[in-house]
């Protein structure tokens, strides 16, 4: 006698879901055994590995000292700095000698026994860090990577490449646009003229990383936005509804990170991240739209 073969099972059974799980244990190959002491081992050595990265690049930034601080950090305390050559170009292409930065005045001093010591180790680990943080942040990604669902995985595919862009962009943009300026015009303003301009190397690598570093951050807005649009936290209507309250808080953010009065210097910071806000709209609006898409095929 041949056993019943009760097919209930198969009859119930949802393809779409079966697939959708074995695709989870595919994608998560003996994550189910893993103790939560295995993933913090885990992310140990992640993080080891991403502190490592930093100490090395901060050791190269002191091997090669004399170019990392002489010529690209102090390059803003010199006229001949790329960004006070194209204005002194542009200003002779407009006709207007104002735009020129044809003089800095003021001088670097180390006012502490330490100073030049502690700035020196201090601003290597800060260059090792914008050197180090691709990788860095590709082995934080990794850690958290497997823990995303397939469909998760996919739509941010490329988020290394892209937070190391905008990052990179971000850094670029306060090293050769934002420093100089500001640098400039605090060099320039007097309160009277038998006030001298002497600045303290301390405080100036502290105002050129600030500046620098606050832009990286800042131009993360779209990867923000993105995975919180993921999320379903905000949506393109909202960020809609609230563009006036958003450009009010970054015309109050560019205030907070340019030390200036510099008018222009706070609009050069407010403008792109003006661009960056539409752009973030943007990819909320095409993630709304991919979610409608996989709702109408029966996907989510």
């Amino acid at each position: 006698m041949n056993p019943v073969h009760d097919n209930r099972w198969e009859e119930n059974a949802n393809p779409r879901t079966d697939a959708y799980y074995d695709d989870e244990i595919e994608s998560h190959p003996g994550e189910r055994e893993m103790s939560f002491i295995d993933h913090l081992e885990e992310l140990r050595w992640h993080i080891i590995r991403s502190v490592a990265s930093i100490f090395i690049f901060a050791l190269a930034a002191i091997y090669f000292k004399d170019f990392v601080f002489g010529q690209v950090l102090l390059g803003p305390t010199r006229t001949d700095f790329w960004t006070y050559r194209m204005l002194c170009k542009l200003a002779a292409a407009v006709n207007t000698p104002a735009l020129c930065v044809d003089k800095l005045d003021f001088i670097l001093q180390s006012r502490q026994v330490g100073g030049q010591f502690t700035t020196y180790i201090t601003t290597a680990a800060l260059a090792g860090l914008i050197g180090a943080f691709p990788y860095a942040f590709w082995e934080i990604w990794r850690f958290v990577k497997p823990g995303l669902r397939p469909s998760e995985r996919r739509a941010a595919r490329g988020a290394v490449f892209f937070v190391t862009l905008l990052f990179m962009s971000g850094v670029l943009f306060g090293y050769y646009i934002i420093s100089p300026l500001t640098l400039n015009f605090l060099a320039n303003f007097k309160l009277d003229e038998s006030i001298a301009n002497e600045f303290d190397i301390g405080s100036y690598f502290s105002i050129l990383a600030t500046l620098t570093l606050a832009c990286g951050a800042m131009f993360q807005l779209p990867m923000v936005v993105f995975f919180l649009s993921k999320a379903g936290v905000i949506t393109p209507s909202i960020m809609r509804e609230y563009r006036r309250h958003a450009y009010v808080v970054i015309l109050i953010i560019a205030a907070i990170i340019t030390p200036s009065t510099d008018l222009i210097s706070q609009v050069l910071v407010a403008l792109p991240l003006f661009v960056l806000y539409e752009v973030s709209i943007n990819v909320s609006a095409s993630i709304e739209r991919q979610k409608q898409r996989e709702w109408e095929a029966g996907r989510i």
